[in-house]
């Protein structure tokens, strides 16, 4: 008899999300307590209740590593999810060359997007400025593209009618994609504005703004808690991964799996 072990999906994308945001919740709450002074301090030396992100989970210890962790442990089920969209768009958008480079895209944003996370996670601002830049900037680019092109292909490229279940993560992702762009670029006037006339307490909102980013962000990528809420991952001792949906009771062709081994 082969041994195995189940989990449904829905337990697997609330774990996954925990790690980034209850780390993120740390690191902030960490530097402000123990690091106040040199985590809000700004080249202005103005007034600044708030660290940026970057000062809070890449320039003190524990933070950065704590952050580190979490952010890696969480990225391999973050890439298998990349694959469970790629071949959930195939079985249910419309038929047709556009569709199909639409499922495409949307999964190499998807890898880039945590493969950039990843870059920006390691790689800090004050060890390499350049590089944790470079990658910050194909992440966010990568995150609103993925949040644009998932919403509107799930929303008008499907073959079949939308369920509830489908209807609420769509209204979910509306919710999380709207207010993680208004914020970015709130995020970004701010910034500049903080740079150009170095008053007092702009930085705060920067930072505030730059909070809810990321807590959208990981907000968005929850709604996978409802497009997947009835597949259950298998793990077996015969080196296998299976992901499918649990009313079957064996795998059809077109069920998502991945040998490992």
């Amino acid at each position: 008899m082969v041994s195995h072990i189940q989990l449904k999906f829905p337990t697997l994308a609330v774990y996954t999300v925990s790690l980034p945001l209850l780390s993120f919740v740390f690191c902030v709450f960490w530097s402000l307590l123990f690091h106040f002074e040199s985590a809000t301090f700004t080249h202005c030396q103005v007034r600044n209740y708030l660290p940026s992100i970057s000062a809070a989970i890449g320039s003190f210890s524990p933070q950065k590593y704590i952050w580190q962790i979490c952010v890696a442990v969480h990225s391999a089920p973050r890439y298998l999810v990349v694959g469970m969209y790629y071949s959930h768009l195939c079985d249910i958008l419309l038929t047709g060359a556009l569709w199909n480079y639409l499922a495409l895209l949307i999964f190499l944003l998807q890898g880039v997007e945590v493969t950039s996370l990843l870059g920006l996670t390691f790689v800090s601002s004050s060890e390499n400025f350049h590089i944790h830049e470079l990658c910050f900037i194909t992440f966010m680019v990568s995150a609103i593209s993925n949040m644009l092109l998932l919403y509107l292909t799930m929303k008008h490229g499907t073959k079949h009618r939308l369920t509830a279940q489908d209807r609420l993560s769509l209204r979910y992702k509306s919710m999380f994609g709207m207010v993680n762009i208004i914020s970015f670029f709130l995020a970004v006037y701010f910034y500049f504005r903080h740079n150009w006339y170095c008053e007092p307490t702009v930085y705060t909102f920067f930072a505030f703004f730059e909070y809810i980013v990321v807590v959208t962000n990981m907000g968005y990528h929850m709604t996978a808690f409802w497009d997947f809420s009835d597949h259950i991952i298998t793990v077996s001792s015969c080196c296998s991964l299976s992901i499918t949906p649990k009313q079957h009771t064996k795998f059809a062709m077109n069920d998502f799996v991945i040998k490992i081994a």
